[in-house]
């Protein structure tokens, strides 16, 4: 008779622990971010955004980062806006704070020609070795067997002929 008891405390118990969790689940939510005042400085910020990195999440674009950073870069980017500057301005500003890890398209020059050359290169490379590897192969795998002095004399019979 104790066992539907115990049942049934350890049901209300599990069914507390769950409403306790959902209750605090609230706290771990993030408030929506208010628009900008003004539609066309929010509507470019976002193409702007799209172009740039977070730098803490690194693999989201600045306008999906939901990181305290972003939003502070999304507020100085408002601000510049704001002022009047033009993308490129804006860019090159990020640029030369945080260098051309912001971008997601960093311009091609000295510094980031690895970036823009080095895949096609080390794939040029690797193919370069494989082929040397596959003729490598081809060329060991013919036998090398050796002439006997009779069967030399033989080819040299049969060449002569």
């Amino acid at each position: 008779m104790n066992k539907p008891k115990a049942v049934g405390f350890y049901l209300s118990r599990c069914v507390l622990a769950v409403f306790l969790l959902s209750l605090s689940l609230g706290a771990w939510s993030f408030e929506a971010q208010p628009m900008a005042e003004d539609p066309l400085v929010e509507a470019r910020l976002v193409e702007i955004a799209q172009e740039l990195r977070c730098l803490v999440c690194q693999n989201e674009s600045l306008a999906a980062s939901r990181a305290e950073l972003a939003e502070d870069l999304r507020r100085e980017v408002r601000t510049l806006i704001k002022k009047g500057n033009t993308d490129q301005e804006i860019r090159d500003f990020l640029v030369s704070r945080y260098g051309d890890y912001v971008l997601y398209r960093p311009q091609v020059k000295p510094l980031t020609w690895g970036l823009w050359f080095g895949p096609a290169l080390a794939l040029l490379l690797g193919l370069w070795f494989l082929i040397g590897h596959i003729k490598q192969g081809l060329n060991n795998t013919a036998p090398s067997k050796q002439l006997s002095r009779e069967e030399q004399e033989r080819l040299n019979k049969i060449l002569k002929d």
